[in-house]
């Protein structure tokens, strides 16, 4: 699986959308300094996806989300694929369950991780032009979305199956 967390908050930027010709579209624009954390984890061969929404990056957090992940795949032995942000940092802080072992990608390669695309491809279904009148709200939206990709298996691994990754599997 590989593991990234992606921050969503109250800031946002009008982005480019369709709108009849001859019309300009209206947008909202806020700049309100609020964020959450999503949380995931994505297999990117059979497309399964597992989130959580979480206030902060930090070490405490991600041992909360490691500790999920193992307890929803108790039977198996997952390779966790993660980049190397300070919250990932093997030391006395983050507790890594017995069935999870951690590879750490190389440095300043977020190129390597499909789970950047997951954020991109969430960030452009659900999040576009949107602004959000409380924190309640936007995590009702990011729940909405994370829930629909830990149900849509063949959009998770379409996102994030790279050619690269099945070198070796049949």
């Amino acid at each position: 699986m590989f593991q990234d967390e992606a921050r969503f908050g109250r800031i946002d930027n009008p982005r480019c959308c369709w709108a009849n010709s001859g019309t300009r579209p209206k947008t909202h624009k806020q700049i309100i300094r609020e964020y959450t954390y999503l949380y995931g984890a994505f297999c990117p061969h059979d497309g399964r996806m597992d989130s959580l929404i979480l206030p902060r990056m930090d070490t405490h957090c991600m041992n909360l989300f490691l500790q999920e992940v193992s307890q929803r795949y108790s039977t198996e032995n997952i390779l966790m694929v993660m980049d190397g942000a300070p919250c990932h940092t093997e030391g006395e802080a983050l507790v890594v369950p017995e069935n999870i072992t951690i590879l750490k990608l190389p440095p300043y390669s977020p190129q390597l991780n499909p789970a950047e695309n997951m954020w991109a491809e969430i960030r452009e279904k659900f999040f576009g032009n949107i602004s959000f009148p409380s924190m309640s709200d936007l995590e009702k939206h990011l729940v909405a979305a994370a829930l629909h990709y830990e149900s849509s298996l063949e959009v998770v691994a379409s996102v994030c199956n790279w050619d690269w990754m099945n070198v070796g599997f049949v």
